[in-house]
């Protein structure tokens, strides 16, 4: 058993006292009906007068986060879901045995105050407490206050401590979930109906990326964790399913960085008799309508970038982008042979499994991604590294996919949809290739969505959009362990 420090054991203590006096040290139900932010916003204006008038009588909850005891009269401050709030209590208003026991209270403790809005000489709406009510006894000191919790790693691995005393990491978890309904009612008024796809499957596809393997028990086999949720949607399409959408949870077997968690959040959507041009036009509402749902404008700052997320975003081919760069242009080089001469010269490397659109991918990645700035959406992605995207029929080295960049960073992928069964069934086999080849990345043969697709699927543009990241755009953070609650960490020793 652990030592406990001198702190824990006088609130230890205290829980006795608490006890002996027929008080549950850890609560009941007790009814909040008024909120700190809502109190403050409804009554900003009023008077000490005008206060005293409307005789406005308040009950709330919180953790207590200040206290300065003065006698007979003693201000404290408790935190609830929406921010902070003073209270004033003194023992001409609540009993004395009341008042003490609100004198044995230390920071972190919960309580429950019943009482009457007052504005003090300093202008600070506050409850003028009439009841006081013990809820739960906290048996750990909080870090202290104007510190908090330095160590970033802490905060991530006691993320419930983090939520208590950084109101900014309070403010990116009530976002996130904004976010996702704003997305949610969005794609509902235009038709889309969300739906659920299993976690686990015996086949990996819709991504390129490395899987958690895992076993099942009862059927005595291994299965994967999804990498995407693109397939089965595909099949809803097939079903008739016209319009469909998932926000769900995607597990990928790779590194940790500050874009990156091994398990995160993304939204898929499909949508029968769209395209290319149909999927830019939806993230683009998707994307300004978070941005002004949640901060009441279209402006965001980004890497010290100031960035307009009012549609219309930039639409530029892949290659001449890399045209615009470097001067090279894919569109008139004719040969593997050509494409990895032009890679030597510029110190790119070429990995065994490397076609034609690898080259041209890895020029993009090397001398563009990280100089777009201003939302741009880049089609044209070589066909090499699209295995689920329809052919561009004017160069069939290229798809019609694009992916959404702002400030060096992808927040979405979408494609005018595969939907020709022998095409698709050529695409796996190419994929296979690259696995033997080493690309540990390539997808497997799915006949079973080959077989989907020879019943018809209806023509379709399909989009896939980082939730973490597009939270992370509008929160101004910079690290996607921000806006995941609990990500991932390396165990302690």
């Amino acid at each position: 058993m652990r030592e406990f420090t001198e702190q824990e054991m006088v609130r230890r203590q205290k829980l006795d006292k608490l006890k002996e006096l027929g008080i549950d040290p850890f609560g009941h139900q007790f009814t909040v009906s008024d909120y700190s932010l809502d109190l403050k916003e409804q009554y900003k204006g009023l008077s000490h007068d005008e206060l005293e008038d409307e005789n406005i009588i308040v009950q709330v909850a919180g953790r207590i986060m200040f206290i300065r005891k003065m006698g007979k009269a003693s201000f404290f401050s408790i935190k609830d879901k929406l921010g902070n709030i003073q209270v004033y209590i003194s023992i001409n208003d609540v009993k004395e045995e009341v008042y003490s026991l609100f004198k044995s209270a230390d920071i972190g403790d919960i309580v429950g105050i019943k009482g009457k809005l007052m504005l003090t000489g300093t202008g600070e709406l506050t409850i003028k407490c009439m009841e006081y009510t013990h809820l739960v006894k906290a048996l750990r000191p909080l870090p202290e206050k104007y510190h908090g919790l330095n160590d970033v790693e802490e905060r991530f691995r006691r993320r419930y401590v983090d939520l208590i005393m950084n109101d900014e990491a309070r403010k990116i978890a009530f976002a996130r979930p904004k976010i996702i309904r704003l997305i949610q009612n969005y794609l509902d008024q235009l038709g889309y109906v969300e739906v659920e796809t299993p976690i686990l499957g015996t086949i990996l596809g819709g991504a390129a990326a490395r899987p958690f393997v895992t076993h099942h028990n009862a059927l005595n086999i291994d299965m994967y964790l999804r990498i995407a949720t693109e397939l089965n949607l595909k099949r809803l399409l097939v079903g008739g399913m016209d319009a469909v959408y998932e926000i769900g949870r995607i597990f990928r077997n790779e590194g940790m960085d500050k874009k990156h968690n091994p398990e995160f959040t993304t939204l898929e959507l499909y949508k029968a008799f769209s395209d290319l041009e149909g999927m830019m036009d939806i993230t683009e509402g998707i994307v300004s309508t978070c941005a002004m749902g949640l901060n009441g404008t279209y402006d965001v700052e980004v890497l010290g970038h100031q960035i307009s997320l009012a549609p219309k975003f930039r639409r530029v081919h892949m290659v001449d982008l890399i045209r615009e760069k470097t001067g090279i242009d894919f569109f008139q080089v004719k040969s593997l042979e050509e494409a990895r001469k032009l890679a030597q010269e510029n110190e790119i490397e070429v990995e065994s499994h490397f076609g034609f659109g690898h080259i041209v991918n890895a020029f993009f990645e090397k001398f563009v991604e990280d100089t777009i700035i201003e939302p741009t959406f880049v089609y044209g992605h070589p066909i090499e590294i699209s295995p689920l995207a329809k052919k561009d029929p004017n160069d069939p080295r290229f798809t019609q996919r694009f992916e959404l960049f702002i400030a060096g960073c992808e927040y979405a992928n979408a494609f005018t949809e595969l939907n020709d069964p022998i095409d698709q069934e050529q695409r796996f086999l190419e994929q296979l290739k690259e696995r033997e080849l080493g690309n540990e990345e390539a997808n497997d043969m799915d006949i079973d969505f080959v077989e989907a697709l020879e019943y018809g699927m209806p023509p379709a543009g399909g989009l896939g959009m980082g939730i973490d990241r597009l939270v992370m755009l509008l929160t101004g953070c910079e690290s996607i362990r921000e806006v995941i609650l609990f990500p991932l960490m390396k165990p302690k020793d």
